[in-house]
């Protein structure tokens, strides 16, 4: 598409009409290069377009940044570029929401050896159920983001489908979606490659056409994982021994259990031993931090709980990521999907990296069909035990 906006190339991008005269949009704004450029696209429609921001963290010196995605500097460029398009431009503090129902939700899953996934949780409750209310509070006919994902119109209604570029593809993190909220919802980037959102960025003269994308979780901009649990639940981080997985030999010591997610294998300190060491499970209970080779890593099926569905079930073949970079896998499912259920995937071949409290997202080809939370996993050594046995 031209780099310069016509209106009825911004309306196609929001797969409505060509003229969006007399239609309000609402776009989610967090200050980065992709909302803003969702607000050009709606603003350059002809819809009436109105952006809003919300703070979601403290900006000050205890975050440990000047600024991210919904914080400091990234909501003075997100007023700056309103103010550039000339649309309303609000912004809502959610800090404590955000702070109930992702931040203290991420320490409580570290604290229980569960590796968690805040982003999922954050689009769950404030970037789609609080936005989506505020919108229609509006008056708004639909609610804009710059997810790269896309909503595609299927026999049954609309569908959510990855984005076309593969290496841009936020779908994993949108499965808790309802179909609901996405026959309100737009995603208007999910079919561009990300070099023509900035030239689109650059061609509108918006100051945020060369910013870098957000690489970390926004409220963890170092890396620290700990620091934030221990500044959330200071009293639930305790020592507790190193231990191998087969033979139950302690290994070592630890500082605590939020120091160690399934699948790790730097920072262990327990060298001296004939082979490399994963950290294979975590034993919450007892504060214990299992080790092994990484044979023990391999699973061959995943209990999956608080279960979403988008569109029906198909009848052909299944596809799961269980981590947003990976590449989607053939499953096997078996049970109910969808309004919360539990259920269970099973895996055609062993998969690596598969841990407690991290998503498992199912497929139909590019159509995202839901997902779960993972509550359990089946190991491919004890499957292979039992079958023998």
């Amino acid at each position: 598409m031209s780099h310069t906006l016509s209106p009825a190339d911004s309306a196609d991008l929001f797969q409505m009409n060509a003229s969006l005269a007399g239609k309000r949009i609402v776009v989610a704004m967090s200050g980065g290069v992709d909302s803003s450029v969702v607000a050009a696209l709606a603003a350059r429609s002809g819809a009436e377009t109105i952006g809003i921001t919300l703070q979601l963290y403290d900006s000050g010196p205890s975050s440990g940044r000047k600024g991210a995605c919904c914080a400091g500097d990234d909501i003075r460029d997100a007023r700056a570029v309103a103010d550039r398009l000339g649309i309303a431009h609000h912004v809502i503090d959610h800090e404590s929401a955000f702070r109930d129902e992702v931040v203290e939700q991420f320490a409580d899953d570290y604290l229980a050896g569960r590796t968690p996934i805040p982003c999922i949780r954050c689009n769950m409750g404030p970037k789609f159920t609080d936005l989506l209310a505020m919108a229609r509070d509006l008056g708004a006919d639909c609610l804009a983001t710059g997810h790269y994902v896309r909503r595609m119109m299927g026999a049954a209604g609309p569908e959510l489908h990855r984005a076309l570029d593969p290496a841009r593809d936020q779908s994993y993190f949108l499965y808790g979606t309802t179909e609901a909220q996405l026959d309100f919802l737009r995603f208007p980037l999910g079919g561009l490659p990300k070099s023509s959102v900035r030239a689109i960025a650059e061609a509108e003269g918006l100051r945020v056409a060369a910013k870098p994308d957000s690489q970390d979780i926004c409220f963890v901009p170092d890396g620290d994982y700990a620091r934030i649990v221990r500044a959330v639940r200071p009293d639930g981080v305790r020592p507790g021994a190193i231990v191998h997985a087969e033979t139950g030999a302690v290994l070592g010591s630890h500082a605590g259990i939020i120091h160690f997610t399934v699948g790790q294998r730097r920072g262990l300190e327990i060298g001296g031993q004939p082979e490399p060491l994963y950290v294979t499970g975590i034993d919450a209970a007892e504060h214990r931090v299992l080790v092994g080779p990484r044979r023990l890593l391999g699973v061959v099926g995943a209990g999956i709980v608080d279960t979403n569905r988008i569109g029906p079930l198909p009848a052909g073949p299944l596809t799961a990521k269980v981590r947003s970079l990976a590449k989607p896998v053939p499953i096997a499912l078996e049970g109910p999907l969808g309004g919360g259920a539990a259920t269970a995937i099973h895996f055609a071949q062993p998969e690596y990296g598969v841990a407690p409290g991290q998503a498992a997202v199912l497929y139909a080809g590019d159509r995202v069909v839901g997902g779960g939370w993972i509550a359990s996993t089946v190991p491919a050594a004890k499957a292979l035990s039992a079958a023998t046995a």
